[in-house]
C-alpha cells in the first residue's frame, strides 16, 4: 500500500479574533482564520501581492489555549491536516468548505500587553553590573569566607 501524506505548516496573521465553542459532549473547539502574503515580481518588472484566507479549526486542549493567547492580527504558525466537509444549507443548497485542523500552535507575535511593558521597565530601571564590579563581589566574599574560616575555636564545634 502506498503512504500518504496530509500535513500543512502555516505562518499568518489571524483576520479575526478565535470563536470558542462546546459541542453537546463538552468538546471545545475553536475557529479562527488567518492569512498568508506572497510577493513577487513579474518578467516586466512590476510587483505582485496576493493573500490567502485560511479557515482554521482547533480542538479540545488546543482548542482554550487557541482561545485564550489568541487575537486578530496576532502572528502564528499553525500545523495540522486539510479536511473539506460538505453540509446542505437552510435553503437547500449544497455547502462545501476546506479548513485546517490544527494539531500543533506557536505565537509567534512578539508584541506586549501592557502589564508586561511595565514589568519590563521596572527590570529595566535596575542598574546593570559591570564585569567589574561583579569581581570586587567575589574577592569581597572569599575574604569574608576566609575571615569566617579562620575565627572557628575548637570549643565552638558542636561535636
Amino acid at each position: 500500500m502506498a503512504r500518504s501524506l496530509n500535513r500543512v505548516q502555516l505562518i499568518g496573521n489571524l483576520t479575526r479574533d478565535p470563536e470558542l465553542r462546546y459541542t453537546p459532549s463538552g468538546a471545545a473547539v475553536v475557529s479562527f482564520s488567518i492569512a498568508t502574503n506572497r510577493s513577487w515580481t513579474t518578467d516586466s518588472g512590476e510587483k505582485k501581492d496576493d493573500t490567502e484566507f485560511h479557515r482554521i479549526v482547533a480542538w479540545n486542549k488546543l482548542a482554550e489555549i487557541c482561545s485564550q493567547f489568541l487575537t486578530k492580527g496576532k502572528k502564528v504558525f499553525v500545523e495540522g491536516r486539510l479536511s473539506t466537509r460538505s453540509w446542505t444549507a437552510q435553503d437547500g443548497t449544497q455547502k462545501q468548505t476546506t479548513e485546517v485542523i490544527i494539531s500543533d500552535m506557536i505565537l509567534l507575535d512578539s508584541r506586549r500587553v501592557e502589564g508586561e511593558q511595565v514589568i519590563k521597565e521596572a527590570v529595566e530601571e535596575k542598574p546593570k553590573k559591570t564585569a567589574k564590579d561583579k569581581t570586587e563581589e567575589v574577592k569581597e566574599e572569599v575574604t569574608a569566607e576566609e575571615a569566617s574560616t579562620d575565627e572557628i575555636a575548637a570549643d565552638d564545634i558542636p561535636f
